[in-house]
């Protein structure tokens, strides 16, 4: 009994250890909080039944697990946007400033580049992700994505060539986002229909996620004077002061309402301008912005 026990508190340390990098992996194959945790529980109740004494790897192992738990989550969570009233926009989270200091973690986990990794297969996703942002060797990928490591190699190339196409065009600083966000706030809480066009690209898109339960927009709203005209008519700066925070690693904006959070304004930069606005309205997915969530590449010591 108490050899059963002390292995079941080393499974349990092992997988606490695990936890945010394993929550992170979920959520940038899932886009949503929600059915991460889901994942997480998923993988706990597998770990659990494993003879540790076999396990060469925890992290590579547990990795595995959670893969596989969140691509078959993530065939269920495409049949539910089949179905989704308007944009189907990932769950955004409210992040420590930590987060954006792991520069390579805060690009994977930005509203744009979550929108980047929905234009790809499932597998493809899994493969992007375990290579590009947790850097584990293709053999691991292999195990997890249930493909001989060749194909893996193949995969990874076309993903990444697929993002590489779709990414935003240039790093840009955290200094350079808080100056475009700033001139967009201040355009927004003025009134200043000529700023907000200075600031938006030409070509912008605004997508609004409310979910069939909040009010937005149920198609993409393209164009500076489509966008600018659009934020004109909701009179942000009448409702509420739009508040700061860092969401997935980013700057970006916050509106709340009697004490709860009503919108999250998410945006794409480019050469210093924005070109992609991201709303997110659904009630469902604001849940994680009353608290920081902890995303890491890294094992937590234990």
């Amino acid at each position: 009994m108490a050899g059963t026990a002390q292995a079941g508190d080393f499974a349990t340390k092992a997988f606490v250890a695990h936890r945010n990098l394993l929550f992170t992996v979920a959520y940038e194959l899932l886009g949503s909080a929600a059915d991460a945790e889901d994942v997480l529980q998923e993988t706990w109740l597998r770990w659990a039944g494993v003879d540790l004494d076999a396990v060469q790897n925890q992290r590579a192992y547990l990795v595995r697990i959670a893969t596989r738990q969140a691509l078959i989550r993530l065939r269920t969570l495409e049949r539910r946007k089949e179905t989704y009233v308007g944009p189907w926009l990932p769950e955004p989270l409210l992040t420590a400033p930590d987060v954006a200091e792991d520069v390579e973690l805060a690009d994977s986990v930005s509203m744009a580049m979550l929108l980047v990794l929905e234009t790809l297969t499932p597998t493809e996703r899994a493969v992007f992700v375990l290579r590009e942002v947790f850097a584990l060797d293709y053999d691991e990928i292999a195990e997890a994505v249930e493909k001989k490591p060749g194909a893996v190699r193949q995969i990874a190339h076309r993903a990444r060539s697929h993002v590489a196409a779709r990414r935003p065009r240039g790093e840009v600083s955290a200094a350079e986002s808080e100056a475009a966000l700033g001139a967009f706030r201040r355009a927004v809480e003025t009134g200043d229909l000529q700023g907000l066009l200075d600031i938006l690209a030409p070509d912008v898109v605004f997508l609004g996620d409310g979910g069939g339960v909040a009010r937005a927009a149920l198609s993409p709203i393209v164009g500076a004077g489509s966008v600018a005209a659009l934020l004109a008519a909701s009179r942000l700066a009448s409702v509420a002061p739009l508040e700061a925070a860092q969401v997935n690693g980013s700057p970006a904006l916050v509106l709340r309402l009697r004490g709860e959070v009503d919108t999250v304004l998410a945006v794409r930069i480019d050469e210093g301008l924005i070109t992609g606005l991201y709303a997110v309205r659904n009630p469902e997915k604001l849940a994680r912005m009353g608290r920081e969530t902890e995303l890491r590449r890294r094992v937590s010591t234990y």
